[in-house]
């Protein structure tokens, strides 16, 4: 079977190979890209749609659109979509679905789930990104199998999802994990947030190419400067930095939270071992009086917001049976064809 037909005939139920028509459009809502799926239900993404995500209005009109276009494919398809799922960055209330502000998005105490509830009449799940991945990494990823879980995706900044006795820990105004924005330096560099020694500073794409070409004057990304480890000492006093200040703010969350296991993803785990040894390391050093727990490398990589929004989304409709029979292998699946739209 070509993949290109798949999505006609799409999920299947395990009795009697009975095709399952129920499906979600999940939603990764991104700074420059708004990424939708359209999911069926055995977690399979059908087909995707990409948006140009905008900022205030036109960023929830982008959203809508796309979750429009895979509602109407999804009727070509035999599919009924019960749901859509919209996973966002910011402070957000997963109660009200209420965004209290995301800076690169130009949202200040918007009413997302509602918007977009009355823009397409479906039920709609909102929930913070992060924390949707964190979300499927434990139900399907590197912490399946653990209820105290602390998720940390490290991109162009550092943001952690935490989970406790099962449950999502989203604060009480839904700021819960910004641990890159915890002071870990004293009177370090400054970061854009205002604070000074926060551990993004030292710990992240941009803080690591930051840091080099202050010191160096060569403009380099941060996987070229990883890539100079071992050869060049100006690539290596950052890296130390860098490593250093990643195993310290894990050595506080485990003594604050005591996760079961700690789990890494985001783009700056390309680094593979140059990042994971001197962390694991650094984390047992800095817990004298008990055991580290075991660092994991994030597998579900890029799909774990649009996994968790797919989960979010069933649960919504009254349909939390249905992702409770997923699996790795079946979510991670190359996607059949895609939608594309400026």
């Amino acid at each position: 079977m070509r993949v290109e037909d798949r999505p006609a005939r799409a999920v299947r139920e395990a009795a009697g190979g009975v095709a399952d028509p129920r499906a979600v459009v999940a939603v990764d809502v991104g700074g420059t890209t708004t990424k939708a799926a359209l999911v069926g239900a055995d977690g399979r993404a059908v087909l995707t749609a990409t948006r140009t995500t905008g900022t205030g209005d036109a960023a929830v009109d982008a959203v809508a659109d796309a979750v429009r276009a895979l509602v109407a494919a999804a009727r070509d398809r035999a599919l009924e979509v019960v749901a859509a799922g919209v996973v966002t960055p910011g402070l957000l209330d997963e109660r009200t679905g209420v965004v209290a502000y995301a800076s690169n998005l130009d949202w200040r105490d918007l009413p997302l789930r509602d918007r977009l509830t009355d823009a397409l009449g479906l039920p709609v799940a909102t929930g913070h990104d992060v924390r949707a991945a964190g979300l499927a990494e434990q139900l399907f990823g590197a912490a399946r199998g653990y209820a105290d879980v602390t998720l940390v995706t490290i991109g162009t900044g550092v943001a952690a999802a935490l989970t406790s006795a099962g449950a999502a820990v989203a604060g009480a105004t839904g700021g819960s994990g910004e641990l890159g924005h915890i002071p870990v330096v004293p009177d370090g560099e400054p970061c854009t947030c205002g604070q000074r020694g926060c551990l993004e500073v030292y710990v992240s794409g941009a803080g690591v190419a930051r840091r080099f070409t202050a010191r160096t004057g060569r403009v380099l990304r941060a996987e070229e400067v990883v890539a100079l480890v071992g050869t060049d000492p100006d690539a290596d006093a950052v890296w130390a930095d860098a490593v250093r200040v990643l195993a310290q703010g894990l050595v506080t969350t485990t003594l604050l939270l005591d996760p079961a296991v700690i789990v890494l993803g985001g783009g700056f785990l390309a680094a593979g071992d140059r990042l994971l040894g001197p962390v694991r390391a650094g984390l047992d050093a800095g817990l004298a009086w008990r055991a580290a727990p075991p660092v994991r490398v994030a597998e579900l990589g890029a799909q774990g917001g649009r996994i968790g929004a797919s989960v979010l989304a069933f649960r919504h409709a009254g349909h939390g049976d249905v992702p409770a029979a997923w699996d790795a292998a079946t979510l991670l699946a190359p996607v059949g064809a895609g939608v594309r739209r400026g």
